[in-house]
């Protein structure tokens, strides 16, 4: 069944707005079963007002940081995470250094 576009009603502004064969096409890939409600302002609008998805945020809002001390170098520093007592928690420098980030060659 080829898709077509379509034209839908905003149910926020009431405005006109497309649905593309190619958003059909990719909400059919990803088993949505609805068509969108909102036209992508709305949309936009709808998801700044509910907190957005930018770094740090989530759901539950910005993100709970735990202070912990380095298990390498004894260095204060926090972590997004709350830490178990029977794992390491490394600071920035310390964690890339032991994935080989900080010790690139060439």
């Amino acid at each position: 069944m080829p898709f077509q576009d379509k034209t839908l009603t905003c149910v926020d502004c009431g405005q006109a707005f497309v649905f593309t064969a190619g958003e059909q096409e990719f909400f059919a890939q990803k088993g949505f079963q609805n068509e969108p409600k909102r036209c992508k302002g709305c949309k936009s609008a709808k998801r700044s007002a509910a907190g957005g998805s930018g770094a740090g945020t989530g759901p539950g809002g910005p993100r709970e940081l735990h202070e912990v001390t380095c298990s390498s170098c004894g260095q204060k520093t926090t972590v997004p995470f709350k830490p178990t007592l029977d794992r390491p928690v490394y600071c920035r420098t310390c964690f890339q250094e032991r994935r080989g980030v900080g010790a690139r060659t060439i």
